[in-house]
């Protein structure tokens, strides 16, 4: 799908503009970090620039029609000076983990400029062990989970012989909209929105089995989203709160493999088992502030992609939200996942997600003060406590101008009273949480991030209990019996090398290995 001057946002796009606040950022991203030593700032401002022909988005910006008449549009920058996106910086020595989440919690503590294009990039030297990072910061009105992991095979490259892209760089930035013109487009929107209804009410008589059918569908998705929350709204908790512009940040490296072999063991999906370490970190944390769980279900967001198989090129969102409850109150590991699972099923089984998209296609006809309105009440902390999203990303290794990304921490945003968000990022086996805080609310995120650690390695720890059990039931031919020894003697050894860390005070650092330069291991997944 194309990207011109003057496209309309849509709807879903728009409300993360209108929630914007000098507290609530609408920024989302993440900390990619690279062997190697990094390219000079013109090498990587070239690399950069080679690639924009690609994402003509990026050159644009927003244009608001006059009076708040009409949605905002994609506009091209006349202005537009790549110098000013990509930037440079360094850490001081060591260039430890905890520094680099400094740097990231104070980018992302910044809004974005609206006069300009809505993104940012940096790159960052000085890491320990020879290695660079890059932070990535866009307006989530320009980008999805689902577009960012595609944008990403763009940005980079899939071999360590960077490609150059076939698309010569033609753009030439058409004059800056004026008010007239932005004003003229929005009455522009309404007569051709006028012209099409007869021939969708056309469409709809011509089916009005299906239409009815489809009507009704709608209409149960909506009514379980209101009836969830008049009847079970989220609990009023220390994460939800009146939040200030300020930001930590906190990351937890794990491996895919990790969660596959708790799925595997106990049923359910990868993010079944996501939610279900989610829900053990937050039990910890809320007793580690002396707060009682007993009976407690707090909410979850869970943005899920309606992007179809036309869509996958195209930038903004494609996206709606459900909420599960993340059942804090359960002690047990195996049965809150459990939990999760049931929860989860049900909702794939609900209607739900179907209403959710149908509001959010409804929004697509709201006047923008009503548009406001419904974004607000999306973000109400009646409907979640925090968000939790998790965003598949690719199983292969990528590069830039030749140096491997080795990890990729995503960073999500914070909205409304809230003082939490997490996101997770499945990247070449790794499978990589970020978390995003109020500064002032969570000085204590660090218990939630070494509760994600401690709740994976108990979910681990049992998983792999089982494995003998379930290998001593499996009944399979003599003539394979060598090959079986031989995989459980590699199963066993790789089990030695991926033991779960052992409870740990918060913030207490990973078991470091042996390394050349005396340094650490960091940003890696933490094994004993």
């Amino acid at each position: 799908m194309s990207q011109h001057h003057m496209d309309r946002l849509s709807a879903i796009d728009a409300s993360f503009l209108h929630q914007e606040g000098p507290s609530t950022h609408m920024h989302i991203g993440g900390v990619a970090i690279f062997d190697g030593d990094p390219p000079t700032r013109e090498e990587f401002l070239e690399h950069v620039r080679s690639r924009l022909p690609l994402v003509p988005r990026y050159r644009q910006k927003i244009g608001t029609p006059p009076l708040g008449l009409g949605r905002q549009r994609w506009v091209d920058d006349p202005a537009f000076h790549l110098d000013y996106h990509v930037r440079q910086t360094a850490l001081p020595a060591p260039g430890d983990e905890e520094q680099i989440r400094r740097l990231a919690a104070r980018i992302f503590s910044q809004r974005l400029d609206r006069s300009r294009p809505l993104w940012e990039m940096w790159l960052v030297e000085g890491l320990s062990r020879g290695r660079f990072a890059i932070i990535s910061k866009v307006h989530h009105s320009l980008v999805d989970g689902v577009a960012g992991a595609d944008l990403m095979t763009v940005l980079f490259d899939i071999t360590p012989v960077p490609g150059r892209p076939e698309l010569p760089d033609a753009w030439q930035p058409r004059p800056e909209a004026s008010p007239v013109e932005l004003g003229a487009a929005t009455l522009n929107d309404v007569t051709g929105a006028l012209v099409r209804l007869p021939l969708r009410l056309a469409a709809a008589a011509a089916q009005p089995g299906r239409t009815l059918a489809e009507a009704r569908d709608v209409l149960a998705g909506v009514g379980e989203i209101v009836l969830a929350g008049l009847t079970s709204p989220a609990p009023d908790t220390p994460l939800n709160l009146t939040i200030g512009p300020h930001r930590r940040v906190a990351f937890v490296p794990a491996a895919l493999d990790d969660f596959k072999a708790i799925k595997d063991a106990f049923g359910g999906t990868v993010n079944d088992v996501v939610l279900a370490v989610v829900a053990g970190a937050m039990a910890r944390f809320f007793h580690s502030r002396g707060l009682r769980v007993e009976g407690l279900e707090l909410r979850a967001a869970i943005p899920i992609s309606v992007r179809g198989r036309d869509d996958g090129s195209a930038l903004g969102n494609r996206i709606t939200q459900v909420t599960s409850p993340l059942p804090i109150y359960v002690s047990d590991p195996v049965e809150r996942l459990r939990r999760v699972r049931r929860e989860m099923d049900g909702i794939k089984e609900s209607k739900q997600a179907l209403g959710a998209e149908a509001i959010a296609g409804a929004e697509d006809f709201a006047p923008p003060t009503i548009l406001a309105q419904a974004s607000r009440l999306n973000f109400s902390s009646r409907f979640y406590n925090l968000l939790v999203t998790n965003v598949p990303g690719p199983q292969f290794p990528l590069y830039v101008m030749g140096r491997e990304l080795r990890s990729m921490f995503p960073v999500a945003f914070l909205a409304g009273d809230r003082a939490l968000a997490i996101a997770i990022m499945s990247y070449n086996g790794g499978m990589n949480f970020g978390l995003i805080g109020d500064y002032d609310s969570l000085p204590d995120i660090d218990v939630i991030a070494a509760g994600i650690e401690d709740a994976l390695g108990e979910l681990l720890a049992l998983a792999r209990a089982q494995a003998p059990a379930r290998r001593r039931q499996r009944r399979r031919p003599p003539a394979r019996a060598s090959g079986r020894r031989e995989r459980a003697g590699a199963s066993g050894r790789r089990d030695r090398a991926r033991a779960p860390r052992q409870s740990a005070p918060a913030g207490a650092a990973a078991t470091p290995s042996p390394t050349g330069d005396g340094h650490p291991p960091t940003l890696e997944p933490r094994r004993a």
